[in-house]
């Protein structure tokens, strides 16, 4: 099966059939203590953050999606006009297809031409580095001249794809290479099962420079591949994909999990869909808010229909700091938060009793 089919099967699944894990991220289980006084007027609030280095208006992320297609290009194109106007980072999709296959690298291109101010963040897969060394890893920040490299671990996704490569070993030397290569900050994410504090410590001491823990209840990849390989009549695929259908840490445990073990940037990602859900991730102290999925639509049909859904987040945030009493961002990450159900469990367990 071609690179090209299996990025337009992820498109149209995606767009068109329910794959939501049942399972949720747990922000439910975050309470923000509301503030009855706030100390600041809602007009007054400033959203603005740094980072790796460079202010933008919100702490949102356009996280990679797509690429290697024409409807990748088209919503490539949309997203990164949207990022730039909005000032806010934007992620390509994996950039393999547009390595491998040379004609469809403008699908990805695309997001530098439209956006040449942008903070665009170029995407390669580990199993990639793993097998190819940095070479591929260099070429992907080269075709949209990236400001940041994403590498994502997708250990499940490879183990149940119809046409995966499930490669890992000796992941962390290859970083340590590659960070020697690049001249730009090396991200380090999931696709949708989270990171956890042993693998985070560990590429840190590799030289990663921040951690994007694409945690569960979001999309789930894992029902996605199973779709397909159900569509493809690989029926050792589709069981395996079945037994394993909510694996995955939960998004606000592995932002836990990830800010315990680092200093460095990390960004919560996985199943956002409101600036509440944002405000709520940055208070368990991520740097950074994701969003893929509320883009995903929108960026199918302009750029303005994006912008429009990144003015609505940017009031829910905004809302959610003027009733915790919170003037900027790092007051946010500061302020009153309680754990609740599951979620403190996992906290107890992992985080303030240690792990095993």
């Amino acid at each position: 099966m071609s690179i090209e089919t299996r990025k337009e099967d992820h498109i149209k699944i995606a767009l068109h059939r329910d794959v939501s894990y049942r399972k949720t991220t747990w922000l439910e289980w975050v309470e923000l203590v509301h503030q009855a006084a706030p100390e600041h007027d809602p007009e007054d609030i400033s959203t603005e953050t740094v980072f790796l280095g460079r202010k933008f208006s919100h702490p949102f992320i356009i996280e990679s999606m797509t690429g290697g297609t024409s409807e990748a290009e088209k919503i490539n194109a949309n997203l990164a006009e949207a990022a730039a106007s909005f000032n806010v980072p934007m992620g390509v999709g994996s950039q393999r297809a547009g390595i491998v296959k040379p004609y469809t690298a403008k699908t990805f291109r695309v997001a530098r031409e439209r956006a040449p101010d942008a903070f665009l963040i170029g995407n390669i897969g580990s199993a990639q580095l793993v097998e190819a060394g940095s070479e591929m890893a260099v070429k992907a920040v080269s075709m949209i001249e990236a400001d940041a490299l994403a590498v994502h671990l997708n250990p499940l996704q490879e183990i149940i794809q119809p046409d995966g490569m499930a490669r890992f070993k000796n992941f962390y030397k290859k970083i340590e290479e590659l960070k020697r290569e690049l001249q730009v900050p090396i991200i380090l994410k999931e696709i949708g099962c989270g990171l956890s504090m042993e693998v985070v410590a560990k590429a840190e001491e590799a030289g990663v420079d921040a951690f994007d823990v694409a945690g569960s209840g979001g999309t789930n990849w894992t029902l996605i591949e199973m779709i397909r390989a159900e569509n493809v009549g690989d029926v050792e695929k589709k069981a395996l994909a079945e037994v394993f259908q909510e694996w995955g840490i939960p998004t606000a445990a592995a932002v836990l999990e990830a800010v315990h073990a680092t200093k460095k940037p990390v960004i919560a990602s996985g199943g956002l869909r409101t600036g509440l859900d944002a405000a709520k991730a940055l208070a368990l102290g991520a740097s950074m808010a994701g969003l893929a999925r509320p883009f995903l639509e929108p960026a199918t049909q302009s750029a303005d229909r994006v912008i429009q859904r990144l003015e609505g987040l940017s009031r829910e945030l905004k809302t959610a700091m003027f009733l915790t009493s919170c003037g900027r961002v790092e007051d946010l990450r500061r302020a009153p938060r309680v754990l609740l159900g599951p979620l403190r469990e996992w906290f107890e367990s992992r985080i303030s009793r240690g792990s095993r």
